[in-house]
């Protein structure tokens, strides 16, 4: 199993540990670009897809580092949407 696939799996089970690097790392081995728009971002990051023309915006998780689960059922609701997971 890829690491890709590992990450996939623990997203799915909807963890209360799963961190914003570790969304990154997903998120780049997916092919999207994770960027912030400058300092006026804020705690703003979006994933963007230059093929699929597909971009998910998300607040960064503050004061910790874990996701929410209700960023974790977006990014997978996002993901099916875009087909990179069933």
């Amino acid at each position: 199993m890829t690491r890709k696939e590992k990450l996939i799996e623990q997203l799915c089970s909807l963890p209360r540990d799963f961190t914003i690097n570790e969304l990154t790392k997903l998120m780049k081995s997916l092919g999207y670009i994770g960027y912030a728009k400058g300092k006026t971002s804020g705690s703003r990051i979006a994933f963007y897809h230059k093929e699929k023309k597909m971009v998910i915006n998300l607040h960064k998780p503050h004061p910790g580092n874990e996701l929410k689960i209700y960023q974790i059922k977006e990014v997978i609701k996002f993901l099916k949407r875009s087909g990179e997971i069933k």
